[in-house]
């Protein structure tokens, strides 16, 4: 994996405009985050027009949650495409997680190219206290976030997707042993939109985030190259 931080959230079904998007920031990136819209749209021939287009590791954001072997089917099925990160959801349960990882596993150990790194979704940034009480769950983010945090741990995954809130306390507990990535990253500069756990990129590499994922502010900006100039200039800030 790169040691650059940032990965762009490319979320447009135009496959023209992303592959656009993808060469102008390829200078500026360590990878670029493709989701459900973008692969519902163009499939895993968009994958590899995107890889091709910015020359960049490519985090696929699905989501995976269904039965186990569902999503080890998954994970060997996106494995092919050569993706360097991808997304499970840890509320799918132990079981899941860790077929998933043995999927991945297998699939690299038979020299079919690197393994992925698995991470489990958390709780969504789009997401507070109140919202989790009206589906059953503990209103305390943070402790939701801990033991789905452990479940993957313990399920073999690679890291964890949390917001920029939780990175303190996932930190304290386990240390460097889980990769951590943070979506709802916004610059001082960024409208907050429809996320309500965020933090600026500077906040958050701090705190002791892996990776940054950052879409619309850059995306939806005038100009994304000169958004990506400003964000770098941020983190080099706090940089020794």
């Amino acid at each position: 994996m790169t040691a650059n931080p940032i990965f762009c959230a490319i979320d447009t079904p135009d496959l023209a405009i992303a592959s656009r998007l993808a060469a102008q920031i390829a200078d500026h990136v360590g990878g670029l985050k493709l989701g459900l819209e973008f692969f519902c749209a163009n499939g895993p021939e968009g994958i590899r027009q995107i890889a091709r287009a910015g020359g960049k590791d490519i985090f696929l954001d699905l989501k995976l949650h269904d039965i186990p072997n569902t999503v080890a089917g998954a994970v060997r099925s996106a494995f092919k495409h050569g993706v360097q990160m991808m997304t499970i959801h840890t509320s799918g349960g132990r079981e899941m997680m860790a077929k998933a990882a043995e999927a991945a596993r297998a699939a690299a150990e038979a020299g079919r190219g690197p393994k992925p790194i698995l991470l489990g979704v958390t709780v969504l940034t789009s997401l507070k206290g109140a919202d989790l009480e009206e589906v059953g769950l503990t209103s305390d983010v943070a402790s939701q976030v801990l033991r789905l945090a452990g479940l993957a741990k313990a399920a073999g995954m690679d890291g964890v997707v949390c917001s920029p809130q939780e990175i303190e306390v996932l930190r304290k507990e386990y240390g460097r042993e889980l990769t951590i990535v943070t979506p709802g990253i916004r610059p001082v500069w960024a409208a907050a939109q429809d996320q309500k756990r965020i933090m600026t990129p500077a906040e958050a590499v701090a705190k002791g985030a892996d990776y940054l994922v950052i879409g619309r502010p850059v995306t939806g900006a005038p100009d994304p190259n000169e958004a990506f100039l400003k964000i770098v200039e941020e983190l080099d800030q706090i940089r020794p």
